[in-house]
Order: structure tokens, then C-alpha cells, then sequence
């Protein structure tokens, strides 16, 4: 696998891209991160960033946003790099997208897209949402309209899915006038109808309003829908940059494969049963052997027993109750069971 398998044709635009990264090295405790990544980012661009945990995905995106500090490198945002003195008003015209999808609940949906406008209003503006100007809300609502959740613009943000507050969270951005969106696993925590319905809104963006958008997703059958190009990121730098079309299982294979000092992930037990809990010390140091009782999810898995007030080992007895009669408990953990039969 090499980045020379699958090029991508030369582009003039290049030379006018909204973001430019040459020789990014970040490290974290002697661990390399980042070893010399080159990335470019074109106007009305939609790019998937690809690669296994560790690769240098979401450090990238930090370090672009200002998140981290590079150790070195240079990045460039429409041709001002990174870093100078206008490192402040250059930032603002890039915006990050999160996977924790970071709203204020208790605020409406509305005044939460308004606040992607706070670095660029004066300060007797942006002291409380009741101060926001009435254009800055006729702008909000139109972002809002634009990612179809104009509807919920009066609600608390706390109360939407997870789906709808990705919506806002990138209706914010849109607010904040950033002309290049990072997107840091934006779906991950999404069901697979909501997250095709965020990675398409960010494909929209990019090809309807002429924004440069890259999202690291995890899933490559989704970014192959989506995105315009794909890039590959192994022991950080690019190892594939091409188009959906050109990818191959084997370069995706090779992205993801176990290398030495990753671990492969661990993969769940068939139907989540028979799952072992180990032993837990009691009181008086000794390990109980954990016994078997039905827990949520399924039987088999074990679960150790308690000890009562006087030390001994008595085991767990059926409790019904949570989602039903049979639910695994420790003796003495409810009140009025173990404890009165003992009086």
C-alpha cells in the first residue's frame, strides 16, 4: 500500500487551499503521533480521514484548531500561517465539530447557535444571550434552517437526540462564518440512520456552500458514500489520498491492521454471554469464588458474592425487581432481606 497506488490528479487550486499542513510532528510522552503529515484541504471539498485509533486523525484536527501545539511543521490557513500574528483572526475562520457534543443544555437551541458568533462581537454583546443582536438571531435561524432544525430553535438543547445536537453543533459552526469545518468523529456516537444523516449534511456543505470539510469517521462504507476523497492516516502520516472509487479493500485492510505497540480491539463474545468476572477479596482478605446469577444482557456471566456484616460468606440470593423476578443480588444489599431474617 502506498500513497502512489491511487493519485489523485494534480490540481491547480492547490495552490489557493483553504488549508495546508506540511511536516506536522506532534508527541506525547516520547510516543510519536505525528511523523511529517502533509494534508491539503480544498475549497468545496468533503474529506474523510481514515486510519485506526492512535494514527494521528483527531490530533491533526486539534493541532489545526489550536487544541495542541505542534512540535513542528507548518499549518496554513488561507495562505496565513499558523502562529504569526494573526493567528487569532485566521482561527476563526475554521470551526471544530466534536464527538462530545459540547451544548449548553439548559440554553435553547437558538442561543447556542448564536454563541458560534462570540469572537467576533463586541463585549457588551456577548455578555448574555439576551443581549445577542436581532441579526446576529435572524443569522442564526437561517444556519439553523440550513441543517433542518429550525423547528426545535426555541427548545433546550438538552432535549434533542444525539443526532439533532450534532445538527446544531454544525449549524453553530456556520455560525461562526468558518469557511474550513473539522469534524472529530462526529458520528460515532450515533445510530446508523442519524449518523448518515450528519455525514451527508457535512457532504452538502462542503459541495453546496463551497466550505473545505474533513471528518474523521470510522466508518469507511460511509465515508465511501459521502466524501469526495479519502485519506488514509498510518503511524502519522498519509499512507492513501485518493478517491471513493479508487480505494481497495486492501488499502483499507492495511489501515487498520494490528501493528507492533497497538493492540488489535478486543471483540465482544458471541451474544455478550459467558462473559467471566474475577473473584473480589473480601473483608478478611480471602477470595470468594464468584458464583453464577442472571444478570441484564443475558446468563452465565459471574458475579462475585458479598460479604454480610458479620464477615461470612452467604450467597446471593434472587431479588425481584429490575426488569423482572430472578435479577441476581447480594445477600444484605436490599434492606429488610438478609438483615431481618438475621434478627
Amino acid at each position: 500500500m502506498s500513497r502512489s497506488a491511487h493519485p489523485v490528479p494534480p490540481d491547480p487550486a492547490l495552490a489557493q487551499a483553504p488549508l495546508t499542513i506540511r511536516g506536522l510532528r506532534k508527541s506525547f510522552g516520547g510516543r510519536t503521533v505525528l511523523a511529517g503529515l502533509d494534508l491539503d484541504l480544498r475549497a468545496g471539498e468533503f474529506l474523510a480521514l481514515l486510519g485506526a485509533n492512535g494514527s494521528g486523525k483527531s490530533t491533526a484536527l486539534r493541532c489545526v484548531v489550536g487544541l495542541e501545539t505542534p512540535d513542528g511543521g507548518t499549518i496554513r490557513v488561507h495562505g496565513h500561517e499558523i502562529g504569526d500574528a494573526r493567528s487569532a483572526q485566521v482561527r476563526r475562520s475554521t470551526a471544530m465539530v466534536f464527538q462530545q457534543i459540547h451544548l449548553v443544555h439548559r440554553r435553547t437551541v437558538l442561543d447556542n447557535v448564536c454563541a458560534g458568533a462570540l469572537g467576533r462581537l463586541p463585549l457588551r454583546h456577548s455578555l448574555a444571550p439576551v443581549l445577542f443582536p436581532r441579526a446576529l438571531r435572524e443569522e442564526a435561524m437561517a444556519c439553523l434552517d440550513r441543517v433542518g432544525m429550525a423547528d426545535r430553535a426555541a427548545e433546550r438543547a438538552g432535549r434533542l437526540s444525539g443526532g439533532q445536537r450534532q445538527r446544531v453543533a454544525i449549524a453553530r459552526a456556520l455560525c461562526q462564518r468558518a469557511t474550513v469545518v473539522l469534524a472529530d468523529e462526529p458520528v460515532s456516537a450515533l445510530d446508523p440512520a442519524a449518523a448518515e444523516q450528519v455525514v451527508s449534511l457535512l457532504a452538502g456543505l462542503a459541495r453546496e456552500q463551497g466550505l473545505a470539510v474533513a471528518a474523521v469517521l470510522h466508518q469507511p462504507d460511509l465515508a465511501r458514500r459521502h466524501a469526495d476523497r479519502l485519506v488514509g492516516l498510518l503511524g502519522g502520516r498519509v499512507a492513501v489520498d485518493t478517491s471513493p472509487g479508487a480505494v481497495s479493500e486492501a488499502d483499507l485492510a492495511a489501515l487498520y491492521a494490528p501493528t507492533p505497540g497497538r493492540e488489535a480491539p478486543a471483540l465482544p463474545a458471541p451474544g455478550g454471554t459467558d462473559q467471566e468476572t474475577p473473584a473480589l477479596p473480601v473483608s478478611d482478605g480471602t477470595d470468594q469464588e464468584a458464583r453464577t446469577v442472571p444478570v441484564l444482557g443475558g446468563t452465565g456471566q459471574q458475579a462475585p458474592a458479598l460479604p454480610v456484616p458479620d464477615g461470612s460468606d452467604q450467597g446471593a440470593r434472587a431479588v425481584p425487581g429490575l426488569r423482572g423476578a430472578g435479577q441476581g443480588a447480594p445477600a444484605g444489599a436490599a434492606l429488610g432481606t438478609a438483615g431481618r431474617e438475621r434478627r
